[in-house]
């Protein structure tokens, strides 16, 4: 998504809102500004939230869902299936960083905020440990977003609370999908 042309304005007015919170937070770490980007243009499109899928093709909904195809892919041996864990704790951090930052009223309605903040710090220390053990570039980033998880989902919880108007009461992913398109 981030390399489409059709993205771009949408990835410039994400990385400005970044860029700026992160100034106002003092906070000077230009790979989890590029990354948090990133992360927001990818679930810009709803349909990413969901777009994890378990053995049976059936769309992994919850935390808990992708929690156990995480933890089952993880046991497996095969290497294709350690990829596959690293691909859901990859979705599974995002997704939390993004609904504890973005729509954190909405995860503190259910209750769950700090299980997801837990858990989103547990699937980037994953990543971290795994891309280390296989020499994958960046993995010093997915330390830093899991030693401060809760830190980056609160500047992300700042950025919308600063640049975006709330959300009048309803749907919260609708009523910020309404605002990004009346943006441009």
């Amino acid at each position: 998504i981030l390399k489409d042309k059709r993205y771009k304005k949408l990835k410039d007015f994400f990385y400005w809102s970044v860029r700026r919170t992160f100034q106002d937070l003092e906070i000077q770490n230009h790979a989890v500004a590029e990354y948090l980007t990133g992360l927001l243009v990818y679930f810009c499109r709803t349909e990413m939230l969901y777009s994890l899928r378990n053995a049976q093709n059936e769309k992994l909904e919850t935390v808990v869902e992708m929690l156990l195809e995480a933890s089952q892919a993880k046991e497996e041996k095969e290497n294709t299936s350690q990829k596959r864990a690293r691909e859901i704790y990859q979705h599974l951090g995002d997704y939390i960083m993004f609904i504890t930052g973005i729509f954190q009223e909405y995860v503190i309605r259910l209750g769950c905020l700090d299980f997801y903040l837990r858990e989103g710090e547990i699937a980037y220390r994953y990543l971290f440990e795994y891309d280390l053990k296989h020499y994958i570039p960046g993995a010093s980033l997915f330390l830093e977003l899991s030693r401060r998880f809760e830190f980056y989902s609160g500047a992300l919880h700042y950025m919308r609370k600063t640049f975006f108007r709330d959300p009048e009461p309803g749907d919260p992913f609708l009523d910020f999908s309404r605002q990004l398109a009346n943006s441009f």
